[in-house]
């Protein structure tokens, strides 16, 4: 039996889950937790196969950082992540950071099933189009639009810039400052060569790194 654990915040979600693994006679939803907190609480408590993780975590860290720690502390445990955004805005950074699978939320739940089961014996579970663009990479062949040379840190206030927030907003969404934040938007637009938080919004939309 695989025994799995779900991080997420809304509690619908998560019901949501455990309906469509209940469909399953191989896997098991063990335990549920609603932030990091509760998912250090909980993973100290039991031992899981898979881990499955949403990207957006409320007041910190976020997923990508939490994943991180999850797979130093607990590399023998696979990490799904399972993500209202698209593969194009983070599956590619979730991968590097340690991450067994990628699939977004809204795919079938046969999709969901077949991931826990692909990542739990071990291998990758990644979308045809994703696993193209990732061996594109390897192969050196794509080239790299300038965003991808931004830290998740600067990636995630990048995203939030653009779509509207202002700098306290921002900040107070990833347990930043004001001043942190504005440093990390005048690194941004250094690195992407912009002039402004108009520029940041048109690049981003044209990059699909915004919904």
């Amino acid at each position: 039996m695989i025994r799995a654990i779900i991080c997420d915040d809304h509690p619908i979600f998560r019901e949501g889950v455990r309906m469509i693994i209940r469909q399953s006679r191989d896997i098991s939803l063990d335990a549920e937790a609603a932030g990091a907190a509760e998912l250090r609480e909980k993973l100290r408590a039991a031992r899981y196969d898979v881990i499955i993780l949403d990207i957006t975590l409320p007041g910190g860290p976020d997923g990508l950082e939490m994943l991180r720690e999850l797979r130093e502390q607990y590399p023998e445990t696979a990490v799904l992540i399972l993500s209202m955004h698209p593969e194009e805005q983070f599956a590619v950074r979730a991968f590097k950071a340690g991450a067994a699978g990628y699939l977004v939320k809204g795919s079938v739940p046969s999709d969901l099933l077949c991931a826990i089961r692909k990542v739990a014996a071990g291998g990758k579970h990644v979308s045809p189009a994703l696993a193209e663009q990732l061996a594109s990479d390897l192969a050196g062949i794509r080239d790299k639009a300038p965003h991808e040379s931004l830290s998740d840190r600067e990636y995630r206030v990048l995203r939030a810039l653009a779509s509207g927030k202002g700098l306290t907003e921002t900040a107070d969404e990833l347990c930043l400052s004001t001043s942190t934040v504005a440093t990390y938007r005048s690194r941004i637009l250094a690195k992407l060569n912009l002039k402004s938080t108009a520029d940041l919004i048109r690049y981003a939309v044209t990059h699909k790194l915004v919904e």
